[in-house]
């Protein structure tokens, strides 16, 4: 059983979460178990305070999650059907007694947003972060929270300019955007991150929980509930013969793999209507 999460401890009460699942970092089944377990610990661990999420490949956070796998339940501890778990999971960490912090490197899409989004803070690099809901050139729906944090952190209009364009979004358009906490140089991200993480786990982990829960009250983020919504939709849109249609000519042009078309995302999305002859 290969590795495809490394987890390390940086400073006390911190744990460094880093998706290391080669070659594009999709969202599997095996990088889902090991974030369950990550939550797990979360809920249950009185020592930790910080959980820095981040990727061991420079040009990918997540890429996506990995569709044709997405019912399979492998042989793992923590391992679970992702389609009927996923409202629950990310609501548990989302509201977990610990901060949160996405360090995005990459190309950061799909449910890999998503989980970005479900962190309290998010840090990109200048240089490398990409970001994107891509799922409309699917002719699908964002359905693991995108149609739930999204609006909440940018407002309406920017919300739907990210999820009906399928576009790639850069660190600094991001940040302008409220999407993330700051756009840093890719050489002081790491840095930055860190010495947040460490400066916060020195804190009392009844205050930071405390602070947590208040703030949660005041903005009201995404409900379990809200979250099964979207994913019911994506799962239904799925289906349909117009989304099959299009997965297999993404799929054909080499989206899924380490890819050119995969890299540039967008550039695939616009071509596909007319690809398909819909122009």
């Amino acid at each position: 059983m290969s590795p495809v999460v490394k987890i390390s401890e940086p400073g006390t009460g911190v744990v460094r979460f880093t998706i290391d699942n080669p070659p594009i970092n999709l969202f599997d089944p095996d990088v889902y178990a090991e974030f369950r377990l990550l939550v797990q610990r979360m809920s249950t661990d009185p020592e930790l305070k910080v959980v820095i999420v981040d990727s061991a490949d420079p040009d990918y956070f997540i890429a996506h999650l990995d569709v044709a796998r997405l019912h399979e339940v492998p042989d793992r501890p923590g391992a679970a059907d992702l389609a009927t778990t996923w409202a629950e999971t990310i609501t548990t960490f989302a509201s977990a007694p610990v901060l949160t912090i996405a360090s995005v490197r990459g190309r950061c899409r799909g449910i890999g947003n998503e989980l970005a989004l479900a962190c309290d803070l998010r840090f990109a690099s200048l240089d490398k972060a990409v970001f994107a809901q891509p799922e409309i050139g699917f002719a699908v729906v964002p359905g693991g929270g995108g149609l739930n944090w999204l609006p909440r952190l940018v407002g309406r209009s920017r919300a739907l300019e990210v999820l009906l364009s399928g576009d790639d979004f850069n660190a600094a358009t991001a940040q302008s955007f409220g999407w993330v906490n700051r756009a840093i140089p890719d050489s002081l991200l790491d840095h930055h991150v860190d010495a947040l993480a460490r400066r916060v786990a020195s804190f009392d982990k009844t205050a930071i929980a405390t602070i947590k829960q208040i703030v949660d009250e005041r903005v009201s983020p995404p409900s379990q509930g809200e979250l099964l919504q979207s994913f019911a939709a994506i799962s239904a849109a799925i289906d349909r013969p117009a989304a099959q249609q299009r997965m297999r000519t993404m799929v054909a042009a080499g989206w899924g793999g380490a890819t050119e078309a995969e890299r540039d995302h967008p550039a695939l999305v616009g071509e596909l209507s007319a690809r398909l002859g819909m122009e």
